[in-house]
């Protein structure tokens, strides 16, 4: 199995909402709401499979700062007051390279909830 790669540039855009991830000449902007409802947290992942709790009321959700935790991880802190999942390298990864599918299957879920998002 492949190592993933570690980020080379981790860039903190409090104005615009989002937090900038460089893999060498690959550039992904990752915006805190997508990083929020894919917390890694229990609040969001629930304690086991089908526990999750689907994030409403995010859209306007900020990043106060972020933290390095070890050689492992980034600890994001948003502005709804969550800090409680630690982003891995390989997770962060994860949501940059398939930020596309994994966003239109937020909507979805979104949608299937009945929810309108604000905007």
């Amino acid at each position: 199995m492949a190592e993933t790669p570690l980020p080379t540039e981790i860039t903190l855009h409090k104005q615009s909402k989002c937090l900038s991830l460089s893999y060498g000449d690959k550039n992904y902007r990752l915006p805190a709401e997508y990083l929020r409802v894919h917390s890694p947290s229990a609040e969001v992942r629930g304690h086991g499979p089908g526990q999750e709790v689907l994030q409403t009321h995010k859209e306007n959700v900020g990043l106060e700062k972020i933290e390095p935790v070890g050689h492992y991880a980034l600890k994001l802190f948003f502005d709804d007051g969550h800090d409680s999942g630690l982003f891995t390298w390989d997770y962060l990864y994860e949501l940059a390279i398939h930020q596309d599918s994994l966003w239109q299957d937020y909507l979805n879920r979104l949608q299937k909830a009945g929810y309108q998002r604000q905007n």
